[in-house]
């Protein structure tokens, strides 16, 4: 490539990875902020007690009872 060439390109290129880099920033902190969001939500009932979430065992034994009803 020549002089003029690369002059042009590598400030395009540039900007181009700085738009890159702000949308992943910017995605990320948006999907951060949604699940602390729901984890707020899903702590608590309707009636605004506190409810933990299922242990890992309980978990797994809802997805297993649910693919067995599937069946």
């Amino acid at each position: 490539m020549d002089g003029l060439g690369l002059q042009i390109a590598l400030p395009i290129a540039g900007v181009v990875a700085a738009a890159a880099v702000t949308f992943y920033a910017v995605s990320f902190a948006e999907l951060r902020e949604k699940s602390f969001r729901d984890l707020e939500e899903s702590e608590y009932e309707e009636d605004g007690a506190y409810r933990p979430s299922p242990s890992s065992r309980e978990r797994r034994a809802r997805r297993q009872a649910n693919k067995n009803n599937k069946k």
